[in-house]
């Protein structure tokens, strides 16, 4: 029997802990919440509202229908920024299982990409509010959404294997993410359009930062009613895999030498 369906038989013997962690991570987070699900949507609404206020009228960037322009951005790299802050610490939070019986430790990574992937869907609710309410074109482009929320999750779940992995040698790697999660958020056209960037910039932007990839199919879909490019596709699927490929590489090489440091 191969590797592949080896691990394909454990994950499915191991289904129902999978589901109980998803449904875990969801209900701490909402614990004790007066709004409870609803903020979800309403806590995007706000933060887009107070972003538009200040960089359409202050900083006053020109870009045409600047709300969509923002929550498209925000929903993607949000999920990105919580699925791997999470992920982080997946192995160590789960130390004490993990020392009393067998699991497979990646299942806690997952777990935690999903809770987090089941968030930004709720989130979703919020953004197609703002699209109703500032006109965006619905169209059959549309169904091409689901398939960037696809890339961006694959993504997220090879970059939350390196970094469980990483965390649990070097507990350190929290402050480096953090100041770099910091960098990359400035280093993505979130709140400001890839123009107010010089072309050296915008050349790193477009090539080397995979948020971006991600993003741009989603504003392109949105704010233009078209069909993403061939080549932002093929970068976005691109670093996706090649993430995951890096992320499970990683765990799968040090996974044995987790118990002794946990």
């Amino acid at each position: 029997m191969s590797s592949f369906s080896q691990e394909k038989n454990i994950l499915q013997k191991y289904l129902p802990l999978y589901r109980q962690l998803v449904k875990k991570d969801i209900k701490l987070k909402y614990r004790r919440s007066f709004l409870g699900y609803l903020w979800s949507v309403l806590n995007p609404l706000l933060i887009m509202g107070i972003m538009v206020l200040v960089f359409s009228n202050i900083f006053r960037f020109d870009i045409e229908n600047y709300p969509v322009y923002l929550i498209t951005g925000q929903a993607i790299f949000n999920f990105i920024n919580e699925s791997t802050t999470k992920a982080m610490w997946s192995i160590i939070g789960n130390a004490a299982l993990l020392k009393k019986t067998y699991v497979p430790k990646y299942i806690f990574c997952l777990a935690t990409v999903t809770s987090s992937f089941v968030n930004m869907l709720f989130s979703l609710a919020a953004m197609f509010i703002v699209f109703i309410f500032c006109g965006v074109q619905f169209t059959w482009n549309m169904l091409w959404i689901p398939f960037v929320l696809l890339q961006v999750f694959v993504f997220a779940m090879g970059m939350g294997l390196f970094l469980a992995e990483a965390t649990v040698f070097f507990r350190d790697i929290q402050y480096i993410y953090s100041a770099f999660l910091t960098a990359w958020m400035y280093a993505t056209p979130l709140f400001y359009p890839l123009s107010a960037a010089g072309e050296k910039i915008q050349w790193i932007i477009i090539n080397l930062n995979p948020a971006y990839a991600f993003i741009q199919q989603f504003r392109t879909i949105a704010l233009d009613a078209a069909f993403p490019e061939f080549g932002i596709i093929m970068r976005g699927f691109g670093w996706s895999v090649l993430l995951l490929l890096f992320g499970i590489w990683r765990f799968s090489k040090n996974q044995d030498r987790f118990i002794l440091y946990i």
